[in-house]
């Protein structure tokens, strides 16, 4: 895997490409080629976005030129209307976005830091102008309900033999759930997260959990026992109504 200097030395490469293209702004790195660099690892990919003059988005993604002569592009599909995901043939993957000065202000993203800018464009351009979507701030009342209401619509589906579904419903969707819930309680000190992606970086942000976590999250056959564990977490640190938890121990023992 590439290492965290090739990377950066990739980044700047592609800036000095969107320069040389003549109809290039500015390069904007984001997530840890941007400001959070202290992210940086042999396991990141590059965020950017390339910022065009106006009337020549389309150029830019129509023609991938302008980065497969830096290195030759192994694998690549357009994956929104605005950019692709790419693929190096040395393994350096990237996922960008062109846009042109007119559609930055719809654009949500948390601020990145310029790697390339023409001489007459504002640094500003790094910097958002549409705030980012705020961190669900739902009540604990009603996480926790979510959570035991997940819990209980996935194993009644495992028992009916939809084991995928109960899988979502358990180990993804109240597991989500639970991770809001326990952004709630001050005890955990679980410090802010991606607002795009709760889950990212949880082991980092609260590694005690990470222990539990495993037991959440057992695995398409281990449904039941992801459900016992869950509730039963739920049991120790707040009010889990009696009725509810009753009813998913037993469901989830029957499963077992």
């Amino acid at each position: 895997m590439p290492t965290p200097q090739q990377l950066l030395e990739r980044l700047a490469a592609i800036g000095q490409a969107l320069a040389a293209s003549g109809h290039g702004l500015a390069l904007i790195g984001l997530g840890s080629v941007g400001l959070e660099r202290e992210r940086l690892d042999q396991w990141s990919d590059l965020d950017f976005f390339a910022i065009v003059e106006a009337g020549s988005k389309a150029q830019f993604l129509n023609d991938l030129g302008w980065l497969a002569a830096i290195q030759p592009i192994s694998y690549a599909f357009q994956n929104t209307v605005d950019g692709y995901k790419v693929l190096y043939s040395d393994e350096i993957f990237c996922e960008f976005a062109v846009f042109e000065p007119a559609e930055l202000p719809n654009i949500p993203f948390a601020p990145g830091q310029i790697i390339w800018k023409a001489a007459h464009v504002d640094a500003a351009i790094g910097l958002p102008q549409l705030a980012l979507p705020t961190p669900n701030r739902q009540q604990p009342s009603w996480l926790l309900g979510e959570a035991l209401t997940c819990l209980y619509i996935g194993l009644c589906r495992y028992q009916r033999g939809e084991w995928l579904s109960a899988q979502r419903f358990i180990q993804h969707f109240a597991v989500d759930r639970v991770l809001e819930l326990i952004g709630t309680w001050p005890q955990f000190g679980l410090v802010a997260g991606d607002v795009f992606a709760n889950e990212r970086r949880i082991e980092q942000r609260l590694p005690d959990l990470k222990p539990l976590l495993a037991t959440w999250v057992q695995g398409y056959q281990h449904s039941p026992a992801s459900a016992l564990a869950i509730v039963e977490f739920l049991a120790q640190h707040t009010q889990v109504d009696p009725s509810m938890r009753s009813l998913i121990e037993r469901l989830a023992n029957a499963a077992l």
